[in-house]
């Protein structure tokens, strides 16, 4: 069942705390000072989840705010990314830092390796305009 989500939920953890989960699944409710202290929570419990980036991105969309909404599946989707390869994104995206190929073989990845599709058509995206303004970097021979 899939909730219905307003401005009015905004800020999910005071207004519907119950809706969000730790990536242990653990409730906000369980994330104290003692339970810390006593190290029944990590650093793990304090990472945000797809889930909770997704719920954001529905209340975004509910206030017609599209842009904000579709940023936030796509950080949704970039939980699943390692650190390491989410800044080599970012590098790879760079004005003049990757050819078409380049950035076409990063999309296929996306899509292919974390299901992140809305990540790789932002990649496309930006492959076109890149292309329409010349900062492409040049194929290798």
């Amino acid at each position: 069942m899939t909730v219905e989500l307003t401005p009015a939920d905004y800020p999910l953890s005071i207004n519907r705390p119950e809706l969000l989960r730790t990536p242990t699944g653990k409730a906000l409710s369980d994330l104290t000072m003692d339970a810390v202290v006593s190290g029944d929570v990590t650093a793990e419990d304090l990472r945000v989840t797809p889930d909770t980036l997704a719920l954001q991105g529905r209340i975004a969309a509910s206030t017609g705010r599209r842009q904000l909404a579709e940023n936030f599946t796509r950080a949704s989707e970039m939980t699943a990314i390692p650190d390491d390869e989410v800044l080599a994104m970012y590098n790879s995206l760079r004005p003049n830092a990757s050819s078409a190929a380049q950035l076409e073989e990063l999309a296929s990845r996306l899509e292919t390796t974390y299901s992140a599709t809305t990540c790789a058509a932002l990649v496309r995206e930006a492959a076109q305009v890149y292309a329409a303004r010349n900062l492409l970097a040049e194929e290798d021979s």
